[in-house]
């Protein structure tokens, strides 16, 4: 990674496919929702899951039973990839993340799996890659349930700082 690379480089770079949330409007599956709120500098985004713009799920279903933990993994990091559709959304540049401040991961699976942080780490994962180890690594939490909605198995809120400029 070069010092010199911005976010937006280093996403191209990566060859990440960041979806477009303008066009249709982020939510429309999961009725009236909010994309993104901003205060100040910070932005709180909404929930993201592993699924494309035309709401095909990345491996639906239950970590521990149907979904193995590289599936899990893969979705994880599908829903990161989403959520800079997100950030783009909310801020139109990944140019403007100054932090990352906290990820909250939701991961579907049995009571016997015990490997979420592993899966909550795919999606963190990608921020590091795109945003540098400084900008790029931020609190984390990963948290087990038992069901998300349209049976996602894994579901990102994600906390962002952004620059003052508008």
């Amino acid at each position: 990674m070069s010092p010199a690379e911005n976010a937006e480089a280093r996403a191209a770079r990566l060859g990440l496919r960041i979806p477009d949330y303008a066009d249709p409007p982020y939510g429309g599956r999961y009725g009236t929702v909010k994309a993104f709120h901003r205060s100040g500098p910070l932005v709180f985004l909404s929930g993201f899951t592993p699924e494309d713009r035309e709401g095909v799920i990345r491996h639906p279903g239950r970590l521990g039973a149907d979904v193995s933990l590289e599936q899990g993994r893969e979705a994880a990091r599908t829903a990161a990839v989403n959520a800079l559709g997100g950030i783009r959304l909310a801020l139109g540049s990944l140019d403007r993340v100054t932090a990352v401040v906290r990820a909250l991961c939701f991961v579907v699976c049995t009571p016997e799996f015990d490997q979420v942080h592993k899966v909550a780490a795919a999606a963190t994962d990608v921020f590091t890659e795109v945003f540098g180890p400084e900008a790029g690594v931020g609190g984390r939490a990963a948290i087990g349930v038992m069901q998300l909605a349209r049976r996602n198995c894994f579901e990102l809120w994600l906390t962002v700082e952004a620059d003052s400029a508008d």
